[in-house]
């Protein structure tokens, strides 16, 4: 689904290919047309070649591969030191030859980066109780 200010719907997108492909036009003119740059037109002109009206649909911009991404059992000893430690990024950075900033983003996505958020003593997620008087 195209956001509310995207230039181009899947609609606009097939009836600009349409004129590149079927009519005739030149990039730059149907570019002009739709207000898009001669790139944007000659990108979905090429798509509808390849693919037709099908070709003209959003598509998912997650990546299909992250070859970078922090191995599991990287992950683990990161999450196994905040837990048994209580050791901050830049510490658990330093124990494990990392930078902090990587520490930090997996205990982000870990939902395991505030220490405020566990107790001490039992380790396990605080709970608060609010009462309207004491």
């Amino acid at each position: 689904m195209s956001h509310a200010n995207a230039a181009l719907t899947p609609r606009a997108r097939l009836r600009l290919a349409q004129l590149v492909v079927e009519h005739g036009w030149t990039h730059t003119a149907a570019a002009t047309l739709f207000m898009v740059s001669a790139r944007t037109a000659k990108k979905w002109s090429d798509r509808y070649r390849a693919e037709g009206p099908a070709g003209m649909a959003d598509r998912s911009s997650r990546p299909r591969s992250s070859p970078t991404k922090t191995r599991v059992g990287l992950v683990r000893r990161i999450v196994r030191l905040r837990w048994r430690h209580r050791l901050g990024p830049v510490q658990i950075a330093g124990r494990l030859g990392m930078a902090a900033s990587t520490v930090h983003a997996v205990l982000v996505r870990c939902r395991i980066n505030r220490l405020s958020h566990i107790d001490r003593g039992t380790g396990e997620p605080l709970r608060r109780y609010e009462h309207p008087h004491p």
